[in-house]
């Protein structure tokens, strides 16, 4: 890409969310007891009770007692979900004399699990995928997003993708900003002068110190960046199209090692396509004649 084109660049957040089910306490509490139960199963630990027959007619029940709107009845089906977990950990625990690696993380997930309460942070919401963090962006469609958050950098005028990054811990977007322009320079080659942003990115003490910030809404912007400001909003159909185009929707990659795999290649098949669309448009009259 020409350099002046790459140093002026347009910066969001989106979420890419993780291949998961929506995830519920009961649910939860259930999948990891007969996860347990099978472990314990092929390494041939007598369990004193599975609890297989009770904590299926339990799961089922709570979410009968959830949809006629008995939440007291349904809360008191998901305590004993969670006691049913916590008997047979206890159980394991004790009666295995050596636990290899693979049964220490499904026992450290189980007493995680029972610990964790409402209002608590960093909450297990997957078995499978246990860096699903729990994200709002103010949705009115979709209130909570389950995945981890990422930072897109494009170019003001014809749109690239030039930085596409996965950050776990579910940072204030302000803060990500830095590494966001840092990984643009370190693709592009060219250091970033302007970069236009939304509010979200508030926080002068989060902005680098050599590179001029521009947020939505500011006063006092004149001239060519005034213009640069009102189509910073043009990186939000940049995000629709990575993500329903181009696969960054929903993740199927494990771990966080996958969600960061994914969003490059979104990035890429966002830019790959554009090419072969310039392509497709220089040889149309070629084919016209054919």
């Amino acid at each position: 890409l020409p350099e002046k084109l790459c140093r002026r660049l347009n910066v969001d957040t989106t979420v890419q969310e993780k291949a998961i089910t929506f995830p519920t306490d009961a649910k939860l509490f259930y999948k990891m007891r007969e996860k347990l139960v099978d472990a314990a199963a092929h390494r041939l630990i007598p369990l004193r009770q599975s609890y297989v027959r009770v904590g299926k007619k339990s799961l089922r029940m709570q979410y009968q007692y959830r949809h006629a709107g008995q939440m007291k009845r349904a809360a008191k089906e998901t305590k004993k979900l969670r006691t049913y977990l916590g008997r047979v950990t206890r159980d394991i625990e004790r009666k295995s004399p050596l636990i290899d690696e693979k049964l220490a993380n499904q026992l450290a997930l189980s007493r995680r699990l029972i610990k964790q309460k409402k209002t608590d942070k960093n909450k297990l919401y997957s078995l499978h995928a246990p860096e699903v963090e729990c994200i709002s962006k103010g949705k009115t469609h979709k209130k909570y997003e389950f995945g981890c958050k990422v930072a897109i950098a494009t170019t003001c005028k014809e749109p690239w993708v030039v930085a596409v990054k996965a950050i776990h811990g579910n940072p204030y977007d302000g803060h990500t900003l830095k590494e966001t322009v840092e990984k643009a320079e370190e693709i592009t080659e060219v250091k970033a002068e302007t970069v236009f942003a939304d509010r979200g990115y508030k926080g002068k003490e989060n902005h680098p110190s050599d590179i001029k910030v521009f947020l939505s809404g500011s006063k006092r912007v004149h001239g060519i960046f005034k213009r640069l400001l009102r189509g910073r909003s043009g990186i939000e159909p940049i995000i629709g199209h990575v993500k329903n185009d181009h696969r960054m929707a929903k993740n199927y990659l494990l771990g966080e090692l996958g969600d960061k795999i994914n969003t490059v290649l979104a990035g890429c098949g966002f830019n790959l396509r554009k090419i072969l669309r310039f392509i497709t448009l220089e040889n149309e009259p070629l084919y016209a004649m054919v």
